[in-house]
């Protein structure tokens, strides 16, 4: 059985659906374990996963702490079952792919989950990969789950 994700929203400057985000993140999860690759990624061993929904503020601080780069960044994770997703990069960046704030949010989480199903977007192919495995797994739960 996948494990629970728990949402959080952290921030409140853009009004987010966290009914659909939670709906839709649980929906997403099965792709993301049938994405699993490399050794031994925590995903499949994970019996909670936390996400939290923060500002660019926030989530330029945890990239600061931890990354050594204290410019704010579309999501987090940490292999500990722990993402950081920014609503304030969702919303700007949302429009440019066409998509609502709430979709862009999923689809940070999405990354999250296969950052934790042992993706890694560093190298340039694997991230080509990446995202056409995050934007398919997107397509297909916004085909079940439209956002109201």
């Amino acid at each position: 059985m996948p494990a629970p994700i728990v949402l959080y929203q952290r921030q409140r400057r853009h009004r987010c659906n966290l009914k659909w985000l939670r709906q839709s993140i649980t929906q997403a999860m099965p792709f993301c374990l049938a994405q699993v690759k490399g050794a031994a990624p925590p995903l499949p061993d994970l019996t909670e996963i936390e996400a939290s929904i923060v500002s660019d503020k926030v989530i330029g601080q945890v990239h600061a702490e931890f990354l050594g780069d204290p410019t704010p960044t579309d999501v987090i994770t940490f292999h500990h079952g722990e993402i950081l997703v920014s609503a304030d990069t969702a919303a700007q960046a949302g429009p440019a792919h066409g998509l609502a704030l709430d979709e862009e949010l999923l689809l940070y989480l999405i990354h999250g989950l296969l950052h934790l199903a042992g993706w890694d977007d560093h190298d340039p192919q694997e991230a080509a990969q990446m995202k056409i495995v995050q934007e398919t797994i997107l397509r297909r739960v916004i085909e079940k789950l439209p956002v109201s």
